[in-house]
């Protein structure tokens, strides 16, 4: 398989794609930092699905500089693949998929075995089919216990998850933003308020407060329903109710 783009693997065995490199192949017109920071919005949390990276390189004139990159776990580079909704994004998604398989299942070429071993891989085989099926059955299992459980502490991702599997359901990341926003809402009908509103208040107090201007323009909707005891309980009873709407635990 021809390298798109470069893959390592780290110490604990995960997948790791260059944010920068990701950003050029994708042909963004939108510079990195700032296109990155957008990328974050859709709930990825540093530290669990990227790593920040400072790097120096010499500029023409022979100076040192320091420039920003990002090593992204390879689930958060399909899934920005995908967000992106091109072409581009296509093939590096499909591509992700195809480098994780091959890793994960380091494909085995039974044509070179002897007809003994042959016999024996095809009976394993079949045990391996009925044991995908039993695992099938428990994922959808778990999809039922994450809904009926979600009440951690770590509940942006596990909401981020919970719709990403509805957008999964609806044929694709594409449909994330739309799923986000009619979720977003629906907290506003039941709360009575407007995030958007809140959010923008949000920004004002942080800026009166000295924050900078990046800080603030990073802050979201999540932010705001994070600082609302009430708001997080509606926006985790919002979130179970679209889950079962789409009923994520039939996601294959």
């Amino acid at each position: 398989m021809k390298e798109l783009i470069k893959v390592t693997t780290n110490e604990r065995d995960e997948q790791l794609v260059s944010g920068r490199e990701l950003h050029e192949f994708l042909e963004v017109g939108t510079q990195y930092t700032k296109w990155f920071d957008r990328m974050v919005e859709y709930g990825f949390a540093e530290n669990i699905d990227f790593l920040t990276i400072s790097q120096k390189r010499l500029t023409a004139q022979g100076n040192a500089t320091t420039y920003i990159d990002h090593a992204m776990k390879l689930d958060m580079a399909k899934e920005i693949s995908m967000i992106q909704r091109t072409e581009k994004g296509k093939q590096a998604r499909q591509y992700f998929i195809q480098v994780e398989k091959e890793y994960k299942q380091q494909l085995l070429d039974t044509s070179k075995l002897s007809p003994e071993l042959q016999m024996f891989q095809g009976i394993f085989n079949a045990v391996a089919k009925q044991e995908l099926e039993t695992k099938r059955l428990a994922t959808q299992m778990d999809n039922i216990t994450e809904i009926v459980a979600l009440n951690t502490t770590d509940w942006r991702r596990d909401c981020r998850n919970l719709v990403n599997k509805m957008a999964q359901v609806q044929g694709g990341y594409g449909a994330y933003q739309e799923i986000q926003t009619a979720i977003y809402e629906e907290v506003d009908r039941r709360a009575g308020s407007s995030l958007k509103t809140r959010l923008t208040n949000l920004r004002n107090r942080m800026a009166g407060e000295g924050v900078s201007k990046s800080k603030r323009d990073k802050t979201n909707k999540l932010d705001v329903i994070e600082s609302d005891k009430r708001l997080k309980e509606i926006y985790l009873s919002v979130v179970k109710d679209f889950a079962i709407k789409y009923r994520v635990w039939k996601e294959k």
